[in-house]
């Protein structure tokens, strides 16, 4: 059996790592064969010949064609998706509660019963999409909630509204994650967090768009028979519809088998993602891939940092047009001023995402990032002025939306093994989207206009689980990068057979975590 230190003479030319440190192309772990992580040894070189320049030209050229076909369909995809699990706080402030009957903490019930669905569904969405192709995957779900989302508008009772909620969290589950996971499989560690930032940047847009849009279709009050936050609904589920109509055509598989590439083009990217020590996409589906997720603490790890994340996230999407209101501004000047905060954050969003492509340094950007976050919500928390609180909203949005693709970005570096990441992944995002629960039960109507416990406990996940599992994450791989470049963990796969070695993934010694 062929050493893991051995195989890195399988190739001597050099590669950069995630993380700006020198690997070897060889260092995947030698040639499993039957849907295991490749080698560049096994796949035909389609620019054999070529100078380095010429590589280099060609690589780009390839990147900006990835992007071009992938980028701004799933962003279109996830701006729907987000405009479609919020729009209920704008159909809140377009009358929704007194036209259903709802009183006391009905609304907060409501938003409640979607995170406790869609966190349920998260951890085994990426392993449907890897069995059911990402086609027919996104094709269904977003077909499923648009369907759901227009029905929303029909209800006529809170009974109703819960119904469509919970299984609007179920479609929506996987959309997410999946888009996440997908991307792992076709950029390197180094180009994954500007993609996911920009993906992630139309949930900010999605803020900005749905105050406008629902300013708009709100003033369709009465027409068909139907108030105008039916309306918000309607119009905006059957555009989902619409949109996924398209999507078995804009939705590609794998690199190996797109068809927008040529057959060299695919070749070049499964050879760049083998030099960046990525696992085959072809991998094949093995139980204990789900067990090494479960027994990996950094998985358990980012699932904190990720709580920090989203529920911040939630209480801000959610309760954004509420707050704007108790500010004093009602209708369409309320809607219209829940726009500005969410342009900034999106901004920010792909400015953070580029940076931590290009300093490796995820981990610090994030501990940037939230202290802005948590001195917005305490200006919120800390001043009656509605001019202090409204700046606030812009530093809490800042602190908020860079810190989830950034955090995904890092985990999605850090673990190898196409399954083993997708899980932990799932995993991460449904922990987070889990503690939605708790965002929709902290802004308490007899609280109005301050909000004392919906601000106290944003500012008490940012400060704890964000900031705090940042930091703690940091340390922890910094050492483990320490210890694996000093040679303590050379000998960490003694023993072990080669198939037990490619289960490990990225538990190997010339792996080097980004930080």
């Amino acid at each position: 059996m062929t050493d893991v230190k051995d195989s890195r003479n399988l190739h001597t030319e050099d590669v950069n790592s995630s993380d700006g440190d020198i690997v070897e192309k060889g260092s995947i772990v030698g040639k499993h064969g039957g849907g295991h992580a490749e080698s560049l040894n096994d796949l035909e070189d389609p620019d054999a010949g070529k100078s380095p320049e010429e590589r280099a030209a060609l690589d780009k050229q390839l990147v900006r064609k990835i992007d071009r076909w992938l980028i701004p369909w799933l962003c279109l995809l996830y701006l729907l998706s987000f405009l479609d699990r919020t729009n209920i706080g704008n159909a809140r402030l377009a009358g929704m509660e007194p036209d259903l009957r709802m009183a006391g903490h009905d609304y907060n019930n409501a938003l409640t019963i979607f995170f406790i669905s869609y966190a349920l569904a998260e951890p085994i969405t990426n392993v449907l999409l890897k069995r059911l192709t990402p086609r027919v995957f996104f094709t269904a779900i977003i077909l499923l909630w648009g369907l759901i989302m227009t029905l929303m508008g029909l209800v006529k009772n809170y009974a109703g509204l819960l119904a469509c909620r919970w299984f609007l969290g179920l479609a929506e589950a996987g959309l997410f994650p999946g888009v996440n996971y997908y991307l792992s499989c076709w950029y390197k560690r180094s180009e994954l967090g500007l993609r996911a930032a920009t993906f992630f940047s139309a949930a900010a847009l999605a803020g900005s768009f749905g105050g406008l849009l629902a300013a708009a279709i709100a003033l369709m009050d009465g027409i068909g028979g139907l108030d105008g936050w039916a309306w918000i609904f309607i119009i905006e589920g059957l555009a989902t519809m619409f949109v996924g109509c398209f999507c078995w055509w804009m939705v590609f598989d794998w690199p190996g088998t797109a068809r927008f590439l040529t057959h060299e083009e695919r070749l070049r990217v499964r050879r760049r993602l083998a030099a960046d020590n990525q696992s085959n996409t072809a991998e094949e589906y093995d139980r204990r891939h789900v067990y090494a997720a479960l027994k990996d603490w950094k998985c358990w790890g980012y699932a904190v940092i990720y709580m920090g994340c989203l529920m911040p996230l939630y209480a801000f999407s959610l309760f954004l047009p509420t707050i704007i209101a108790a500010m004093g501004h009602k209708g369409t000047r309320a809607q219209l001023l829940s726009v500005p905060p969410y342009a900034v954050a999106a901004t920010l969003t792909i400015i953070i995402g580029y940076v931590g492509d290009r300093t490796r340094q995820r981990a610090i950007l994030n501990m940037i990032v939230v202290v802005i976050g948590i001195a917005g919500f305490t200006m919120l928390i800390a001043s009656a002025d509605p001019t202090i609180q409204y700046v606030g909203t812009f530093l809490g949005a800042v602190g908020i939306y860079p810190t989830i693709p950034n955090t995904l970005s890092w985990c999605s570096n850090n673990i190898e093994g196409v399954y083993k990441r997708g899980v932990i992944i799932g995993i991460v995002v449904g922990s987070g989207n889990l503690n939605g629960v708790v965002s929709s039960n902290i802004f308490l109507v007899e609280e109005k206009p301050r909000y004392w416990t919906g601000h106290g406990m944003v500012l008490g996940y940012m400060s704890v689980f964000l900031l705090g599992g940042t930091v703690f994450m940091y340390l922890m791989l910094r050492r483990e990068n320490s210890k694996r470049r000093s040679g303590a963990r050379d000998n960490m796969h003694a023993g072990k057979t080669e198939d037990q070695i490619w289960v490990a993934g990225d538990n190997r010694p010339d792996f080097i975590y980004s930080l």
